[in-house]
């Protein structure tokens, strides 16, 4: 799973998570949903936005973390019959 190193990068730089807002124009929900690991993906232009501002490269914005905890949790969200079915199409 890979996660959205937001809150460290504003805490090296002892900034808001508002002042990011601002400051990139991202809105505070987007920011939000990927400081909290909600968002499906980021959009290049917000990563390319957030480094400028952050002063920073993609891949201090982005960290590899652990896929056990990301894999237990999408099991189980599925029922018991769905792992073993496949997509018809």
């Amino acid at each position: 799973m890979i996660k959205i190193q937001v809150d460290q990068l504003l805490a090296e730089h002892g900034r808001t998570f508002y002042w990011l807002a601002k400051e990139t124009g991202i809105s505070h929900t987007t920011l939000w949903r990927l400081k909290k690991g909600k968002a499906l993906g980021i959009n290049f232009e917000t990563l390319e936005k957030l480094c400028a501002t952050l002063k920073c490269k993609p891949g201090d914005v982005l960290a590899l973390g652990s896929t056990k905890n990301g894999a237990k949790k999408d099991a189980k969200k599925m029922l018991p019959g769905q792992r073993a079915r496949k997509k018809q199409r």
